[in-house]
């Protein structure tokens, strides 16, 4: 059955609202078919203007010509068969033709020029400015590489007049950084991209388009912060639009060269499309020159020979892709070049291809592994090639003098040098020695290492190093859980160092080192069901203190001084005394600061910042956990960082230091992710700043760095607690965003979660989050599901408020259902009064006001429902607003706006039921309700009052 003029514009309309690509332009295809049938002109006009819609916003841009011919040809002949809209658009879709045919290298230059002339002339002859035409000379100059004329047609095109062709300013800005840019200006295309950035100026397919071009001048610039924000924001509006495969490139190339390559990676597997779309050679020629960049890096990483995502129809490696891509993107150059007859788009093509990174990791708040190792810096475990064993040992014992965290790497450096006969016993025990204390290894090869290294000291004849080697040996027993197997081993280095230290032949650091290691075993030994083993460890812990203190002007003992300070601190701690123990740390730290060595009181300022924590001691743990990060810096571990950061972003957060509590998180998510966490505490550190990016009012952040904690946060491994919340805030998220559907699916998700808390609270809000989606996004039956499902759960919490705005929103879904809708709405509305009549024959004092305003309201809905169901007033209606009128009055002064409002509505009724004088009392008696008041909400009252007035009079 053929459509209908009003059936084929809704179909169109409704085509036209769906995911850019072949489907959409095949359903236009057909709908022009239909329109054909139909014998009118206008009906053809119009599907060959949504033809033109869909397919220049599509990889089939190259479709556009012959339907666009036709429309012109159509336009010459019948001109009266154009309305106002149409001939409107027809102009408009020249630009579209002049653009896409510069896309296309099949296209002569001479014949885009005549398109362009003819342009100007049909503008002329319209009377439109000439501001879209010079735009396009702009356009064509730029491209061919005529720089002169570019900048001459980029000034004509600015002082020409903005009228109805002009592009929007959200384009037109656009475009014009994006030339800054290509003149080398980031700073100023910045600054022409700010009001589209900021979102001042919107359109189809902007801020994404200025959103992605942002991304590397944002790096050159070192405003990072921002390059990261507009990179989680602009991919999110790229990612499902077919249209902006530049844009989609422009996003793999900015982590490319950021050290994101495995992100880049995923974004490059969601589009495989993409390497075909031969309609737009333009756009595929960009996105094959990121592809390139990106595969290039892979290979020069060493992972040339790793499996990537490529052209259908067979498999590729990196490496493999690198050589397709690259010749793919030269070839379309090459058909540019050829036909403008200049080398420009060759040469920047090769230009894109081969940029260097601009850094080696810019976290992005989601998780993406690293693909290769990062370049360590130079360090001692790095020398130079050229140095010498002499030079590498005097390294080594510099370091190891100053008892800098560097001397493991200097001594393994030495290790690693060559011949080891070369080294004498004492040096080759400093190499195993040092080896032993680094790195994760297993309690055997530890202890045996230490017990090498023994005999080499006692070789070399230094017997107070060999019982300190010893002592080393058995704290390795210790950590690896045979304490008493320690204990024993300890008794004859212990005995044996202090005796050597009486003969001369020991020196204090040795004697302290053994005493801090007969500690570290009693330590080792503590256990809450063991409170007597407390006793020996604080005489350990003295005894290092009585031999250490008075020799503390030796900066290697001073350390052993801060250790047993540090362990008595733990000791107050375990046996309450939180007080004494901070005192304890606090002490401990500044021992180490004050003999130069302040890398090791990260540690203890890590405790300390625990303990302030405990003590709700914000600033304190602040201050602790921020000097942690600064004496720890380098020499922390990657696991223990990303435990600081997190935190540090816990205890800003809690003070409402939101920009401060996200960058830690950042940080936090990003070391995590170094030492191979990411799933764990890494996660949960994206959920933190999820939440903090949400409290800051960047949505679209917060929600792709929440999306991304969901794929790793488990109930097992992070509670519910946390997995619920991430789905709350992302819920939140996509309301904001506008994207109510998916806002319901997490949050009824979460829902489902909540469901068996044994409180039931969060189950309740959630499913009514779930509901208000759910109807914003117009799914009915889903909406009226989820609102029963919430009303049970507030009846049996016993919000009778809640319950009762559930059984409203039922009657409003009730009605736009349809059919038996209008009874069903009437009895939702009657429902919701009786469960506040209810509520109030029981209710206190101070729950009446509420509970009589939540009647009032259902009143008022009534009416308006009444009069919406009857297309008109009724008196029934009028009835219902009076109650409202009424019941708001009852509940006190608190509600004069609602009361006033309804009684408003009244005073609307009022006039259609043609009653004027009751409606201008009605009006008059807001107006004197509002005559001493100053407030938003009385202008509003008193200016629809007037209204009201001026329709009585006239």
């Amino acid at each position: 059955m053929t459509m209908t003029l009003q059936e084929l514009r809704e179909a169109a309309q409704d085509n036209y609202g769906q995911p850019e690509g072949p489907a959409r332009n095949a359903r236009a295809e057909h709908l022009l078919a239909e329109a054909e049938q139909l014998g009118d002109p206008l009906a053809v006009i119009e599907g060959l203007r949504h033809q033109l819609q869909v397919y220049n916003y599509s990889s089939e841009k190259n479709k556009m010509f012959v339907p666009f011919a036709r429309l012109l040809r159509m336009w010459d002949e019948r001109p009266e068969d154009f309305d106002k809209y149409e001939i409107h658009t027809l102009h408009w879709t020249f630009k579209w033709m002049a653009g896409g045919m510069l896309d296309q290298p099949s296209v002569p230059l001479a014949a885009i020029e005549k398109w362009q002339a003819e342009m100007a002339h049909r503008y002329r002859l319209a009377g439109h400015s000439e501001r879209a035409v010079r735009m396009g000379q702009f356009a064509i100059a730029r491209h061919v590489g005529d720089r002169e004329r570019a900048a001459r047609a980029y000034e004509a095109w600015l002082a020409a007049d903005r009228d109805e062709m002009a592009d929007c300013h959200a384009c037109e800005l656009h475009s014009q950084g994006s030339w800054q840019r290509h003149l080398g200006d980031d700073a100023k295309a910045l600054e022409l991209w700010r009001p589209v950035l900021d979102g001042e100026h919107t359109c189809a397919h902007e801020p994404h388009a200025a959103l992605a071009s942002s991304l590397l001048p944002l790096v050159r610039l070192g405003r990072l912060e921002e390059a990261r924000a507009n990179h989680l924001r602009g991919f999110r509006l790229v990612r499902p639009m077919e249209s902006m495969r530049s844009a989609f490139a422009q996003h793999i190339e900015f982590c490319a060269l950021t050290g994101n390559e495995a992100r880049a990676l995923e974004i490059l597997a969601e589009r495989p499309g993409y390497f075909a779309g031969e309609g737009n050679p333009d756009s595929r020629s960009n996105f094959l020159e990121a592809v390139t960049l990106l595969m290039d890096r892979l290979t020069a990483l060493g992972l040339g020979g790793q499996a990537v995502p490529g052209p259908a129809g067979q498999d590729w490696t990196a490496a493999a892709l690198a050589v397709h891509a690259r010749t793919e993107a030269l070839a379309i150059a090459a058909l540019f070049d050829a036909r403008n007859g200049t080398p420009e788009i060759g040469d920047r093509t090769r230009q894109r291809m081969d940029q260097a990174p601009l850094l080696d990791r810019l976290p992005l708040g989601i998780r993406a592994r690293r693909l290769a190792p990062a370049a360590a810096p130079k360090s001692a475990e790095q020398p130079a090639a050229s140095a010498s064993l002499p030079e590498l040992l005097a390294r080594a014992r510099q370091l190891s003098d100053a008892s800098h965290p560097d001397a493991g790497a200097a001594w393994a450096a030495v290790g690693a040098s060559g011949d080891q006969s070369a080294l004498d016993p004492y040096d080759r025990a400093q190499v195993l020695d040092h080896w032993a204390m680094r790195g994760a290894l297993d309690a055997g090869p530890r202890v045996t290492a230490f017990r090498d290294a023994a005999e080499l000291y006692e070789a070399a004849g230094d017997p107070g190093e060999a019982a300190a080697a010893r002592a080393r040996a058995a704290y390795a027993l210790a950590r690896d859980g045979r304490a008493e197997e320690a204990l024993a081993a300890l008794a004859e280095p212990h005995a044996r160092v202090l005796a050597l230290h009486a003969e001369g032949r020991a020196t204090a650091r040795q004697v302290s080192g053994v005493l801090v290691a007969l500690a570290r075993v009693h330590e080792c030994r503590m256990h809450p069901e063991h409170p007597e083993r407390a006793e020996a460890l604080e005489r350990a812990v003295r005894e290092v203190l009585a031999f250490a203190e008075p020799r503390i002007a030796d900066d290697r003992v001073a350390s052993r001084v801060a250790d047993a300070y540090g362990m008595l601190g733990d000791l107050a701690g375990f046996r309450g005394d939180l007080a004494g123990a901070r005192e304890l740390y606090e002490r401990s730290i500044t021992t180490y600061t004050e003999a130069n060595l302040a890398w090791y009181a990260a540690e203890t300022e890590a405790r300390l910042a625990g303990l302030c924590r405990h003590l709700d001691d914000a600033e304190g743990a602040e201050r602790a956990l921020r000097a942690a990060l600064e004496h720890g810096g380098a020499y922390v571990e990657p696991a223990g960082r990303a435990h600081l950061h997190l935190q540090l972003s816990e205890v800003l957060g809690a003070t409402g230091q939101l920009e401060g509590a996200a960058d830690h998180a950042l940080e936090a998510g990003y070391w995590a992710d170094e030492a191979g966490e990411g799933a764990g505490i890494g996660a949960y550190a994206r959920h933190l700043l999820g939440g903090w990016l949400l409290r800051l009012d960047r949505t679209a952040e917060a929600a792709t760095v929440l999306e991304a904690a969901l794929l790793d946060l488990t109930e097992d491994e992070h509670g519910s607690g946390a997995v619920v919340q991430t789905l709350w805030w992302l819920g939140d998220c996509l309301t904001a965003l506008g994207e109510p559907r998916e806002a319901a699916e997490h949050w009824l998700r979460a829902a489902d979660i909540a469901r068996h808390w044994p409180e039931q609270r969060d189950h309740a809000m959630l499913a009514n989050l779930a509901a208000q989606a759910l109807y914003r996004a117009e799914l009915n039956p889903e909406a009226e599901q989820a609102y029963r499902r919430a009303g049970e759960l507030w009846r049996e919490l016993g919000n009778t408020q809640a319950l009762i705005r559930t059984v409203r929103v039922r009657g409003w879904l009730a009605l736009r259902e349809g059919q038996a809708g209008p009874e069903a709405a009437r009895a939702f509305m009657a429902e919701a009064a009786a469960e506040c009549e209810r509520a109030l024959a029981g209710a206190e004092a101070d729950a009446r006001p509420h509970l009589l305003a939540e009647l009032a309201d259902t009143h008022r809905q009534s009416a308006e429902l009444l009069a919406r169901m009857a297309e008109a007033p009724t008196e029934e209606a009028l009835t219902f607003a009076d109650r409202a009128v009424a019941t708001f009055a009852e509940a006190g002064p608190d509600h004069l706006d609602a009361r006033t409002g309804a009684e408003l509505m009244a005073a609307w009724m009022e006039l259609d039921l043609g009653r004027p004088e009751a409606a201008e009392a009605r009006a008059r008696g807001v107006l004197a309700a509002y005559a001493d008041a100053a407030t938003p909400e009385a202008a509003a009252r008193r200016e629809e009052a007037e209204s009201v007035l001026e329709h009585v009079r006239g």
